[in-house]
Order: structure tokens, then C-alpha cells, then sequence
């Protein structure tokens, strides 16, 4: 077991994979990382699943057995997420009973192609969560601003919701003020206000987009910085007197998750993004390769100050170094959602070319 997982671990903070193959399921590569290093949860994306239906075989037999019987695009792809999903959140599920539902999570995400399209996002939230039927899968929605209401009713309707694209402290706050309606409207409508939810603040991308253009004493502090502006707004919530209310009648708060937390600059750590963001009372989610490194030599030395530590002085620094923090943010949720829309269509594409190799031989 690694000594460096356990240490996040037992400073309260979930570690989650943010990767899914069927061949990490069929050949025990995930029940060892649960057995290893402490993995509670597991998150997935459409950039994940193209790379792994297009780079593997893993998923050609299930492909073809799924032509075979009508199913094809969009349709066929869910099936295959949700079979690999299940199975995720069934190794998981000791540890979502265990902890009373705050762990143990996957996540499926709904179309990217729906970012901006509130009914047709709470629609296939609604979908796919029956479907899928396990009461460990979150539906991931996008933290746009036409996200925010399908959040909010789907959290209402009793969905399970993991807000991703959250690039800001204030895309973060919108996130949790949709989760916070959805449970009061629980309350006033006398149904059980215990409907979990995390919200995915994207952290190294802040470093990808401003690295050429700022000194090197601010290389790599961005991202960091935003996490801990977040990180202090989240502490902040969770000891207001709305939430706590809340509490009363037995809601649970909706955890703070930092994601994309694998280092894109080779000149830094490896596991930067995982020892500075070590925290109380949330989620890391990170890549295969930042797990494995920080299982190996990995450090948790401090944990993040309630307080946001020194992130202002950090912010304000860049901002007079000439980055416009708030129009970056705003780029990078748009760019992001845009990626996101880019893999799927790419991943249609593969689906649809194997699907054409199997009907050629049929």
C-alpha cells in the first residue's frame, strides 16, 4: 500500500481516478488501485472515452454484439459506458455504504453537445441516472450558465449531479447556489433532502492558458491559487447559516472536487496539483499517470488554509502581470466545453467506423 495515498487520504480528502477502460475492470488494474492506493471513486468524460475506444480493443466485441441487435451512435456509446459504469460503481459501493453515501462515486456524463440546452441536459440526466440505475452514478452537467438550471432541477428531481467545466471561484459559487435551490425546494416539497452532489473545479488548465505569458516566479501558481479561492469560499458555505439550516433536516453538503489535476508543464512536479491541494473534506480526481506518480513519491506536507491561505496576494500579482483572471476563466469554460464537444464528435466517428467494419463482414 502506498504511504503517500493513505497520507491524503487520512487528511480527509477522497482520492478519485479520472480515467475508465474496460480492460482496467476485466484484468483487476482498478480494484488494485482500491486495494493499493486508497482510490474511492472514479470520474469519466467524453475525451476519456474516445482515447479509449479508439486507442483499444477493449470495446470491439461489445461494439459489434451492439450493431448486430439495431443499436448504433449515440445510443450504442451510452450502452457501453453505462455496462463499464456499473460495474465501476458496484467495486465502489462498499465504500458509498460505508461513509453513507458521501463516497464512492462514479460519474457519466451527458452529451457535451447539450452545454448550452437546459431541457435536453435535464432530460438525459434523467435518462441515463434511471438507466444506469445505481445509486452511486453521478450525472455529470456542465457548470454553464444554461447548465445551472438543469443542476438545479435535476438535484430537485432527486439526480445525483457532478457540476463539471467549473473554472472559477464564481462558476463554483453558481454551482452551489443551483445545488442549495434544488435541495430547499426538497424541503418546502417535504421530500428527503439528502441528494449528494460534488462540484469540479478544473485546476491545471489555468497554467496551460497563462504560462507564456507570465514571469517565472508565477509559473504554475495560477491553478493552485484559484483552487484555494475556491477551497475558501466552499469552507466559507459550508458555516453559513443557509447551510446549516439545510443540515437540520439532513442534507450533506455538495464537495468541492478538483479535477484536472495532472501537470501539463514537464519542467514542474509531477504530483504538483495533488500535495498543494491537499484538503479537508473533498475530492482530487486525477489521470492514471498522476495517481501512479503520487502513489510513488508523493508528499502531503500541509493542508490547505480554510482561509484561502495566500492566494489574494498570488491573484492579485498575476493580474498586475497582465492576465485578466476573470476573461481567462470565461475562455476556458467556453474552450472547454468546446474540447469536450470535439471528442465526442470524434468518438461517434470511431463508433461509426467500427460499426461499418462489423457490417461488412455480417
Amino acid at each position: 500500500m502506498s504511504a503517500s495515498t493513505k497520507a491524503l487520504h487520512e487528511c480527509g480528502q477522497s482520492l478519485w481516478l479520472d480515467n475508465i477502460t474496460r480492460g482496467m475492470l476485466d484484468d483487476g488494474t482498478l480494484a488494485r488501485y482500491v486495494r493499493d492506493f486508497h482510490v474511492t471513486g472514479l470520474t469519466s468524460n467524453p475525451s476519456i472515452y474516445n482515447a479509449a475506444v479508439k486507442n483499444t480493443s477493449f470495446y470491439d466485441a461489445a461494439i459489434a454484439t451492439k450493431v448486430r441487435s439495431g443499436l448504433s451512435g449515440e445510443r450504442l456509446f451510452f450502452e457501453l459506458a453505462i455496462e463499464d459504469l456499473t460495474r465501476a460503481a458496484d467495486l465502489f459501493r462498499p465504500v458509498h455504504d460505508r461513509t453513507g453515501g458521501l463516497d464512492g462515486w462514479v460519474s457519466l456524463e451527458v452529451s457535451p453537445t447539450l452545454a448550452y440546452d437546459t431541457a435536453s441536459t435535464l432530460a438525459a440526466a434523467k435518462d441515463l441516472f434511471a438507466r444506469a440505475n445505481r445509486p452511486n452514478l453521478y450525472i455529470k452537467i456542465p457548470g454553464t450558465p444554461e447548465g445551472l438550471p438543469a443542476i438545479e432541477e435535476a438535484i430537485f428531481a432527486g439526480v445525483p449531479v457532478n457540476v463539471t467545466l467549473l473554472f472559477t471561484r464564481e462558476h463554483y459559487l453558481a454551482a452551489a447556489e443551483a445545488y442549495l435551490r434544488g435541495v430547499e425546494r426538497r424541503v418546502e416539497a417535504g421530500l428527503p433532502p439528502r441528494v449528494c452532489s460534488v462540484a469540479s473545479l478544473f485546476i491545471s488548465r489555468w497554467d496551460g492558458a497563462t504560462a507564456a505569458k507570465l514571469p517565472a516566479h508565477l509559473a504554475n501558481r495560477l491553478g493552485i491559487a484559484i483552487g484555494q479561492q475556491s477551497y475558501k469560499a466552499y469552507r466559507d458555505l459550508l458555516c453559513s447559516d443557509r447551510f446549516e439550516r439545510l443540515c437540520n433536516f439532513g442534507a450533506v453538503p455538495q464537495r468541492l472536487l478538483y479535477a484536472s489535476t495532472g501537470t501539463k508543464d514537464p519542467n514542474a512536479s509531477d504530483t504538483l496539483y495533488i500535495g498543494s491541494l491537499a484538503s479537508p473534506n473533498t475530492v482530487n480526481t486525477m489521470p492514471e499517470p498522476t495517481l501512479l506518480a503520487f502513489a510513488d513519491h508523493g508528499d502531503v506536507t500541509a493542508t490547505l488554509s480554510a482561509g484561502g491561505g495566500d492566494c489574494d496576494r498570488t491573484l492579485f500579482a498575476i493580474e498586475r502581470a497582465g492576465t485578466d483572471v476573470v476573461a481567462v476563466g470565461a475562455k476556458l469554460q467556453k474552450d472547454g466545453a468546446e474540447a469536450f464537444v470535439k471528442s465526442w464528435n470524434e468518438l461517434l466517428e470511431v463508433i461509426e467506423k467500427k460499426s461499418r467494419a462489423v457490417a461488412a463482414v455480417a
